[in-house]
């Protein structure tokens, strides 16, 4: 799997603009990295306005299904597996038949997915492909990704009924305090 036509306007001027409305002021100037950041991690709505959009190649069926359970702040369009439309009977294709899945997202459903796609109770094909997104998202707006962490580390404890236990390791710790910075 890989992902192709990743695509991010770099609109903070207005992000920022929106923030300063919410506090009954005009504009502000352009924000630097750690004002990014600070907004990042406030999870402020006007970090909603901060868009981006993918497409999955070779996306395992299955993996799919995982993402698209994902509904608030994300659209999703998947490639169809109908019959009519594929000429191939939709019934005996397995699950891990590969779609295209592309996405629209905005940063708030980019940080509410990682905690549970990159969160090691997630299959490691579903860790793969959302892994494949926040590395782009790195190249672009690295503020985003350092937030975009699983849910251990945003919450600063594992709150699944049945943990892996990474939140009792060394490696959780240190990723737990380059999180809170």
């Amino acid at each position: 799997m890989h992902i192709e036509n990743f695509k991010h306007d770099d609109n903070w001027q207005d992000v920022k603009d929106a923030t300063m409305n919410t506090v009954g002021k005009s504009t502000g100037k352009y924000p630097d990295s750690d004002w990014k950041l600070r907004l990042m991690k406030a999870e402020h709505s006007p970090i909603r306005k901060i868009k981006f959009s993918w497409r999955w190649i070779d996306l395992p069926y299955w993996v799919s299904v995982h993402i698209v359970r994902h509904k608030i702040g994300i659209e999703h369009f998947v490639k169809t597996q109908r019959s009519d439309r594929t000429g191939l009977d939709r019934n005996n294709l397995p699950q891990g038949a590969f779609v295209s899945h592309e996405c629209e997202a905005d940063a708030q459903a980019l940080i509410n997915i990682s905690r549970k796609r990159l969160c090691s109770c997630a299959s490691p094909e579903t860790r793969t492909a959302w892994q494949l997104v926040k590395n782009e998202v790195e190249k672009v707006e690295p503020e985003l990704a350092h937030c975009m962490v699983k849910e251990c580390v945003y919450r600063g404890f594992c709150p699944e009924m049945f943990g892996c236990g990474y939140d009792q390791t060394e490696q959780f710790n240190k990723e737990l305090a380059e999180y809170r910075g």
